[in-house]
């Protein structure tokens, strides 16, 4: 069951009542309604910036998007499976720990963890939550589920035993907030992962699919990720997988 003591007003980190209806700041009044199974701290038209661009990718291809990602699965690397041990390895997670992914999208990444852990999931598009929802129903898995940004969490500080980011950090509105985000939440001693698309993937794939390449233009700068993680993490690590597709960075909150 979801717990009100680790919810935070996503504006103001003042803390939150949790009712039938969503989530309410007794201070303010702010509400925040549950939306198709899933907690919105996010009115879309709201969203600003790459945010809202890749806001509306995703709306727009939630529908198909985990059977596409599974048919290039089977024909690159043999397998969903095969292609996400190769970044999820990176996590320290055991049963009963409390785990928050950012851009959770789809849900896709739950079943392929090595722990029967406490799932939070957070995304910015209500077309992938809405598929999260009956991915975990049919999964036959627990999971609590948000609409906000990465770069505002709805939690309180050092909640999580695992925090981790799969996909999209490259072309959030700030994707430096959304490291010291993560970090924030994070417990003490937490290794964190961050793992998205390399160049090579972005340019060589996506700028050729028909339906995504006017998301990702010529000449559209990737960050440097590695630059914006914090010199005080301890053990930071880079390295690239699944053929060079992907990078996959891990570091430790003190």
């Amino acid at each position: 069951m979801l717990q009100a003591q680790m919810l935070r007003d996503p504006s103001t980190y003042g803390e939150l009542k949790l009712e039938e209806t969503g989530a309410v700041n007794p201070e303010n009044g702010r509400q925040y309604p549950w939306k198709h199974g899933f907690l919105a701290f996010l009115e879309e038209e709201d969203a600003e910036g790459s945010n809202k661009k890749y806001l509306e990718l995703y709306n727009r291809i939630a529908r198909f998007y985990r059977l596409s990602n599974k048919a290039y699965f089977a024909l690159k690397f043999g397998g969903e499976r095969s292609y996400r041990a190769q970044f999820l390895s990176s996590l320290e997670l055991r049963d009963g720990q409390r785990v928050l992914e950012t851009s959770v999208g789809s849900g896709d990444n739950f079943p392929y963890l090595r722990a029967k852990a406490e799932l939070y999931g957070l995304d910015i598009s209500s077309g992938m939550l809405k598929q999260a929802v009956c991915n975990v129903k049919r999964w036959k898995l627990q999971a609590h589920l948000f609409q906000g940004t990465a770069e505002r969490l709805p939690f309180r500080d050092n909640s999580f035993d695992c925090v981790y980011h799969v996909g999209g950090i490259n072309y959030f509105s700030d994707p430096l907030a959304a490291v010291l985000e993560m970090i924030r939440v994070a417990k003490p001693g937490t290794r964190l992962m961050i793992a998205d698309e390399t160049e090579k993937l972005v340019k060589g794939t996506y700028g050729k699919v028909p339906v995504v390449k006017g998301y990702f233009q010529q000449g559209e700068e990737m960050p440097g990720m590695l630059g914006l993680i914090p010199p005080n993490m301890l053990e930071i690590e880079y390295k690239e997988v699944c053929k060079g597709l992907m990078y996959c960075i891990t570091f430790r909150k003190p």
